[in-house]
């Protein structure tokens, strides 16, 4: 045997070794990680666009060697039941304050986890179009008791304005009953409800063609981008009495649009975070700008909308911030420790 061939018989030697070393590492990284064996289930309502914040999630639990099962749709009610009882795990989108009667019927603190702000200013309400706005001088949802006003925004043919409106179980539904109720809105506007995504396609459609419109929407979500407040649509106000929410509404601004801007948060189940503390901590730690979400949702009502796109679309949005993302994996392992 050559001088050569031993060097390289012995380079191959070294480098299978350090190969195998390298295996054997990671096995044991893998063997330490907190996750390991724990089954997690993640839960979403039907607004497929509540799936990328969801996966984010996911994407970080995997890292932490948590078993994490395929989303499931559950409406919101039903969400915070299924992870209060142990059926399900966490859910990303827990507005605070529109579901807090869905966590406290849920059990509340003993037996759901929330701690942290996921994604801040999530704001709502109700918007009309610029053009008609302007001409009749609509400023607050209530000038739409006036029969004459309300007939502009009639697609039926009832002589009632037509809301496009929140799917119910949202909890948002309640909301704006309440609002129909307390300001006595019921006999001039009906508030349409059902598939959200089908109803608010009809609304963008109607604008498209000249006509008025008059919907609830909410960000981060996909449709500002394509009604811009402001520029396309405007808010309404309601009335400075905070009778229809139960408590003021009025924005720093002045303005008054009848919510309060909202914040969501992951909620867990309290016994996994209890005896998961690596995920606590990172369900606390983990922070998504609304307007990474807009952006997200806008590519998915652009037709980027099956799951193969929401998996691109997350694994971009890891890699373009690795640093923060990283930074929320070191947190969550110091934690286990």
């Amino acid at each position: 045997m050559t001088s050569h061939t031993l060097f390289a018989h012995a380079a191959r030697t070294a480098l299978a070794t350090s190969l195998l070393a390298i295996g054997l590492v990671g096995a044991a990284h893998a063997q330490n990680l907190p996750g390991k064996g724990v089954r997690v289930q993640p839960l979403k309502s039907s607004l497929a666009e509540e799936a990328f914040q969801t996966l984010l999630v996911a994407r970080a639990l995997e890292k932490l060697g948590y078993d994490v099962q395929p989303m499931k749709d559950l409406e919101p009610a039903t969400e915070h039941l299924a992870i209060a009882s142990g059926d399900a795990t966490f859910m990303a989108t827990h507005w605070n304050l529109l579901h807090a009667d869905f966590y406290q019927n849920s059990g509340g603190d003993a037996k759901l986890y929330r701690k942290g702000v996921y994604s801040d200013n999530a704001a709502q309400g109700y918007l009309i179009d610029r053009k008609t706005a302007e001409r009749y001088q609509i400023t607050h949802i209530t000038q739409l008791k006036d029969p004459k006003l309300a007939q502009l925004f009639d697609t039926d043919g009832d002589g009632k304005a037509d809301l496009t409106g929140c799917n119910p179980g949202w909890g948002c539904e309640l909301a704006i009953e309440r609002h129909l109720k307390a300001y006595q809105l019921g006999g001039s506007i009906s508030h349409k409800q059902g598939s959200y995504a089908a109803l608010i396609a009809d609304t963008i459609a109607r604008f498209k063609q000249g006509q008025p419109i008059l919907y609830y929407t909410w960000m981060p979500y996909w449709v500002s981008a394509v009604l811009r407040p402001g520029t396309d649509v405007v808010w309404l106000e309601v009335p400075d009495t905070p009778a229809a929410a139960g408590e003021d509404t009025r924005l720093p601004n002045g303005k008054n649009y009848g919510f309060k801007v909202n914040q969501q948060h992951i909620v867990a189940n309290k016994a996994f975070a209890e005896q998961n503390p690596a995920a606590a901590r990172l369900f606390e730690v983990m922070q998504l700008p609304v307007a990474d979400i807009n952006a997200q949702n806008l590519r998915m009502g652009r037709g980027e909308n099956k799951a193969s796109d929401v998996a691109r679309h997350t694994d971009g949005w890891i890699k373009a911030h690795q640093k923060t993302f990283d930074g929320w994996i070191a947190q969550a392992l110091a934690a286990a420790k």
